[in-house]
């Protein structure tokens, strides 16, 4: 998973709620991946605008590395981008960020398998064309895998 927050070009603040956060006053591992969720859909809607009543996204797998914990007094950012393409399928991945003094410190990296689908047939469709070529035009082709 990319680490670098100079290879995103999407970002957006993320809101602690307090009941986000665990006895020890950190936001709780259970929540990243509503972060994460939170994220992408402001990605899909800014970025791709994505018709979600034609064509829906499943979630395949979601994978967390938790590198630093976040409390409920940090302000927090979620970077997101496509690292992949497939024909049905594409991954995003995250870097969820808090301000410091020193700037931006990441705290966690994430990445999420996504699956264009089509709701009425019950299965996976081919990711709609201009969604695919908003994703690779925003997050610059060098960066995305193209497997289609």
């Amino acid at each position: 998973m990319a680490e670098r927050i100079t290879d995103y070009n999407f970002k957006t603040p993320i809101p602690i709620r307090f009941s986000d956060i665990d006895a020890y006053g950190n936001v709780s591992n259970t929540i990243y991946l509503t972060y994460f969720e939170i994220a992408r859909l402001c990605y899909w809607k800014e970025v791709t605008d994505w018709n979600f009543s034609k064509t829906g996204v499943i979630l395949g797998r979601s994978e967390i590395n938790y590198l630093k914990p976040i409390s409920i007094n940090d302000t927090i950012y979620c970077y997101v981008r496509t690292s992949r393409i497939g024909n049905s399928s594409f991954d995003m991945v995250y870097l969820l960020t808090r301000e410091t003094p020193d700037g931006e410190e990441i705290c966690t990296v994430g990445k999420s398998v996504c699956i264009s689908y089509d709701y009425e047939s019950n299965k996976s469709v081919p990711i709609p064309p201009k969604q695919r070529d908003s994703m690779i035009k925003y997050d610059e082709p060098g960066l995305i895998t193209n497997t289609h």
